[in-house]
């Protein structure tokens, strides 16, 4: 039984990585894992993504680029300011330059950078680098 699609996502696509494949399906498909895919996509991470609605729930077609090191989602979804953005960096990315945290906001799912640039806080969600 699946529990969080986030999770399930974020799994398959890093053990798809490890594999060495060119492409993984997700599903099912959530609003919150194609606004993930899409960050993931800009950040250089993943290549093209494509919906597939099969007439229940969907899919995504994620092409992968071996760029991957690690990715995780954080559970539980800790609560962060604008000024304590800093301790999950260090947390959970390896370096200070190296990887992104992705927080759900009340504008919408942002990566760390861009929280910081709109000072604003949310839950930590899910890490890559």
């Amino acid at each position: 039984m699946l529990m969080d699609p986030l999770v399930n996502a974020l799994n398959t696509i890093l053990a798809h990585e490890h594999r060495h494949k060119k492409e993984c399906v997700i599903t099912p498909a959530s609003n919150l894992v194609g606004r993930v895919l899409r960050i993931f996509q800009t950040k250089g991470y993943l290549g093209e993504i494509e919906f597939i609605d099969d007439g229940r729930q969907g899919k995504f077609r994620v092409q992968l680029f071996g760029r991957i090191n690690d990715c995780k989602a954080v559970k539980p979804r800790f609560s962060v300011k604008a000024k304590g953005l800093e301790k999950y960096e260090k947390r959970f990315l390896p370096s200070r330059d190296l990887g992104t945290l992705l927080i759900s906001t009340p504008n919408g799912v942002i990566t760390h950078q861009e929280a910081k640039e709109q000072n604003t806080g949310g839950r930590v969600l899910a890490y890559i680098y």
